[in-house]
């Protein structure tokens, strides 16, 4: 078994206690903080017309990103979606066009991911929806432990000027998440109780 850090074992027990509180939360209160959090993130992104912005497919009770796409596709933006390709690399994005169903994406070492068919465009996005387990007053991101999204943020803002947005329940806010090396902090956190802009050092 490998040896796991301090860090490491602090973001389990985290987790675990953000995704209980996430898992407690009942339909009616999903559905409504997810319409306020989406109105909260299109007032912190701002102007997006022709912008290309990655979302996410909800699974494992995520909040839900549907009111969210609403707005970005009404505001003019270009929706895409993340492609998990394998274990260990970056994410792929590809274009989300407006009433074409997704699929799970298939094939070697790919995850059952809701994602728009093969024949979709490959973008790169300005702006990255990031799902998250739990985050901090600081920026930092408590994921899932594969680390996609932090690879894929190191990688676009060493080409780019892009934003992070991370977006959540409000009630997945921890007091702090342990940073290691290798993550990326968001820009800022959407959610149903307002904006998280982080804090500084």
């Amino acid at each position: 078994m490998p040896h796991l850090t301090d860090a490491q074992l602090d973001k389990a027990s985290l987790r675990a206690v953000a995704l209980a509180r996430r898992a407690a939360l009942d339909p009616a209160a999903r559905a409504e903080a997810a319409e306020v959090a989406a109105a909260n993130a299109m007032q912190w992104l701002g102007e997006v017309s022709g912008e290309v912005v990655s979302v996410f497919s909800p699974i494992g009770g995520e909040i839900a990103t549907d009111p969210l796409v609403r707005r970005l596709r009404e505001a003019g933006a270009c929706v895409c979606l993340p492609i998990v390709l394998e274990a260990g690399k970056p994410l792929l994005f590809r274009l989300w066009e407006a009433g074409e169903e997704l699929a799970p994406s298939a094939g070697p070492g790919r995850f059952s991911i809701p994602a728009p068919p093969e024949r979709a465009p490959a973008v790169s996005p300005d702006v990255l929806v990031v799902p998250l387990a739990g985050f901090d007053a600081r920026g930092n991101r408590l994921g899932y432990g594969a680390g996609f999204y932090d690879r894929t943020l190191c990688l676009l803002r060493r080409a780019k000027r892009i934003e992070a947005l991370g977006y959540a329940f409000a009630v997945q806010q921890l007091a702090a998440v342990p940073a290691e090396p290798h993550d990326e902090r968001l820009d800022a956190i959407a959610t149903d109780a307002g904006i998280v802009r982080p804090a500084e050092d």
